[in-house]
């Protein structure tokens, strides 16, 4: 079938060139063929003369261009993947090959024939068209296509949904790829461009500044009508649509950009998180410290008041931290995030969370270090992470009851983490008899609570590795194979999900859930992975395996080259981007996380979110590449504090969410968790950005539509963002204007 409608197309190319028309004595216009004796009309017995000129007749230019019209065709025809792989299955490599050359020898060699032999014959089209202007738009077309490097690899080139908004939106847009957005930080706004379209964009006025700090989901307000058992009145608990607020939340007055990595580490602006209460509270615990007008870090905490650098080395003679065998951890009560601050330095990426209680901030300035964390709590829901993503798994001081509700949290700790993954439980109640009476509790109570813990932890095959002063560690063991006890062991409850991922808004069991299989006790359940940063680009176990449905080895390979193409073009937009500019960054749809291997750097990390609508659940491919991410819907608001990050990235996320939420819901959220003269990049097709664009125009942003980087036929475009510059009680420099 495409072979014959291939065929068609080429010779209606070939054959329109031998048509032209004339004017008649009536004012009509006729139509015909050329031929070697003259003009044929098309419909004969009309009674007009028909002109005998020498230029009505067939002649050598006219093969010359019938000829060029079909290598033009098929040139074009060809650089879409789509009819190469229809008309030469499992010879994409080599089609890439030739179509490395085949279009620009084309494009070079039909512009020198159209020079030499030009051609004005008129066709049958709208009026009257004269052929040149198709090969002058078609063969410079070629000609720019390629000698930019943007050939018929790309998934979505060629034609289909959305081109006609694409060229029409072509004409609208600069040449070049280099928006006029400027992304330094100048703490001011970055002047106005106009919009896409004639109607006027909904205006968002800014919310009070009581705001400035609303966390939607984890409202304080909101929270106490929940109980308190279990820290339920702590987990998620979002507004209804009634009572979302659609207003821009300010910042607060005297905001300026954080400090840039590692300075940030030690150091946050006061004015940005204005609140001195831990600087008393924890004065002791050497949390951190008002000096001036800036907060200081001195790296202590409550379990390690020295300093996280000596806490880690004590760690690190038990867990191999050093040689990229840890790579992802987790920090459950997480404070300030200290421990997760300074295991950087060992290039650990640790996701901590903690929940927005009396400590008040304490996530906030763990985002304003520039270090990974979200707001949280082990309560009764399940946490938002796939099962074994975490190489280690901490617990300093946290205040989590560990051996109550039957050990409900460390059974949701031993699905978190990984065959072979260590857990760090320092503090209460280990080494009891020699602090009970600093930790103002009974020698009994605390005795109790370890004995707990220690059942616990063999019923989940914990192997206990280590117990050093206050500092206990144990090993998850690497296979079912080697826990015995779980076949025969009754006070055992396998968890009857077949999913341990589904997770999102589910309520914990007292359940273990079971170990993937193994064919030989050696074997690592779920796959041994390489340590990172080898680990980042290798063949993550879960596609290996083929437990991804529609992840393929070669489909996960050719996700990343594409994504290493999509970050160079990128980078041509905003050459700050891996600078150092944008420290916290959030990917909103991860995919295999591929945006996120492609600009890692010490300099950055990546938030990648993985969408709980989305078709393929991904976040367990994320985890096995040494990346962190977490699930979560957009239709709701993120679990983080407003101004937590400096770029977000958003591929397909609106024509995800269509007829899901509306447009607006996410937008505002995107605005309340970006930083003041923060970026974006949405990448999605072109109609969706041009709806997007116009929103955005009233939330005092400015934007850039920028063509795909395989050309402006291809209906996906980029738009660039950059958030202005404007605090509580003020008007942006725009609103001035």
């Amino acid at each position: 079938m495409i072979e014959t409608l291939l065929g068609l197309c080429a010779l209606s190319c070939f054959f329109f060139h031998f048509t032209d028309s004339f004017r008649g004595p009536d004012g009509k216009v006729y139509y015909g063929f050329v031929t070697p004796r003259g003009l044929a009309v098309f419909k004969s017995g009309l009674g007009v003369e028909v002109p005998q000129d020498e230029r009505f007749r067939m002649g050598f230019v006219d093969l010359v261009h019938a000829l060029m019209a079909a290598m033009v065709f098929a040139a074009i025809a060809l650089s879409d993947h789509r009819v190469t792989n229809c008309l030469f299955p499992g010879h994409a490599k080599e089609m890439d090959e030739v179509m490395e050359s085949f279009p620009l020898m084309v494009g070079v060699v039909c512009s020198g024939l159209f020079l030499v032999f030009p051609n004005t014959r008129y066709v049958r089209n709208k009026g009257l068209y004269s052929l040149p202007v198709f090969f002058s738009e078609s063969i410079p077309a070629i000609l720019v296509r390629h000698l930019s490097g943007k050939h018929h690899g790309h998934k979505k080139s060629g034609f289909g949904k959305g081109d006609s908004i694409a060229l029409q939106v072509t004409k609208q847009t600069e040449c070049t790829n280099s928006p006029n957005l400027n992304f330094e930080t100048h703490h001011g706004g970055s002047g106005s461009l106009k919009d896409i379209g004639d109607s006027e964009a909904k205006t968002f006025k800014p919310c009070g500044d009581t705001y400035t700090d609303y966390t939607p989901c984890q409202d304080q307000g909101r929270a106490m009508t929940f109980p308190r058992e279990n820290m339920i009145y702590r987990e998620r608990h979002c507004p209804p649509d009634e009572e979302k607020l659609y207003c821009l939340i300010p910042a607060p007055k005297g905001y300026v950009a954080p400090f840039p990595w590692p300075k940030s580490r030690d150091y946050v602006p006061y004015a940005n998180v204005p609140y001195k209460s831990l600087t008393v509270e924890k004065a002791v615990q050497n949390w951190v410290q008002y000096e001036g007008n800036v907060f200081r870090f001195p790296g202590g905490g409550t379990q390690f008041p020295q300093g996280a650098d000596k806490y880690i080395d004590q760690l690190a003679s038990v867990i191999p931290i050093d040689n990229g065998t840890v790579r992802t951890a987790l920090d459950t009560g997480c404070g300030v995030a200290s421990w997760g601050a300074y295991l950087l330095k060992k290039n650990v990426l640790a996701m901590s969370f903690a929940p927005r209680d009396s400590h008040e901030a304490q996530v906030q300035f763990a985002l304003e270090r520039g270090v990974p964390a979200v707001i949280g709590v082990l309560g009764s829901i399940k946490l938002p992470y796939s099962s074994r993503s975490f190489d280690m798994a901490h617990c300093s001081r946290c205040l989590i009851p560990w051996g109550a509700n039957d050990g409900i949290y460390m059974m949701e700790v031993d699905r978190v983490l990984r065959p072979g993954g260590y857990w760090v439980l320092s503090g209460p109640p280990i080494n009891w008899k020699n602090n009970y009476q600093a930790w103002q509790r009974t020698k009994e109570d605390l005795e109790e609570e370890q004995r707990k813990i220690e059942e616990i932890a063999e019923l989940l095959c914990w192997e206990k590795v280590s117990e050093k002063a206050e500092i206990a560690i144990w090993r998850k063991r690497i296979n079912a194979e080697l826990c015995p006890r779980r076949q025969d062991e009754t006070r055992i409850n396998i968890c009857e999900s077949a999913n341990p991922d589904d997770v999102w808004y589910k309520k914990m069991e007292p359940c273990i859930n079971q170990y993937p299989e193994v064919n030989s006790p050696e074997e690592f359940a779920g796959g041994e992975l390489k340590p990172f940063p080898e680990r980042l680009n290798a063949i993550p176990p879960r596609i290996a395996s083929g437990s991804v449905p529609d992840i393929s080895v070669h489909s996960y390979q050719e996700d990343i080259k594409q994504w290493k193409k999509h970050v160079k073009a990128y980078k041509k937009i905003n050459k700050l981007l891996d600078t150092g500019r944008y420290r916290n960054i959030m990917d909103m749809n991860a995919g295999l996380g591929s945006f996120a291997a492609a600009i890692e750097s010490p300099k950055l990390w990546v938030m990648n979110v993985v969408p709980t609508i989305a078709e393929i659940s991904t976040l367990g491919v994320i985890y096995e590449r040494g990346l962190i991410g977490i699930y979560h819907d957009w239709c709701e608001a993120f679990s983080t504090y407003p101004r937590t990050y400096d770029l977000i990235h958003a591929n397909g996320v609106f024509s995800l969410y269509q007829n899901k939420c509306k447009m607006e819901d996410i937008l505002l959220e995107m605005d309340r968790i970006l930083r003041p003269e923060g970026a974006v990049i949405f990448r999605d097709d072109v109609d969706v950005l041009l709806r997007v664009k116009k929103t955005v125009s009233g939330m005092r942003w400015d934007t850039k539509l920028v063509d795909h980087e395989d050309g402006p036929l291809v209906p996906e475009k980029i738009l660039v963002a950059v958030k202005q510059y404007w605090v509580g009680g003020s008007t942006s420099k725009k609103d001035k204007e």
